[in-house]
């Protein structure tokens, strides 16, 4: 079962780059639409898997450059 609804996900994000591809070229009004739903599913999906900014970058790294 998880292997039908993998082999979906993967179909349909391989249509949206497909539609955001061929609409940046002028493709048929439709191929817009679904572009922008992708466009926009990848930046909902870029912004919940990016850190949260409540202190997870305070700006202290554990690798200083190797200096003593």
């Amino acid at each position: 079962m998880i292997l039908i609804v993998l082999t979906a996900v993967l179909l349909l994000t391989a249509g949206g780059c497909a539609c955001v591809f061929w609409a940046a070229r002028g493709g048929p009004r439709w191929t817009h639409a679904v572009a922008r739903a992708t466009l926009a599913a990848g930046h909902v999906t870029t912004a919940l898997l990016r850190p949260g900014r409540s202190g997870s970058r305070t700006g202290s790294t554990s690798d200083d450059g190797g200096s003593d």
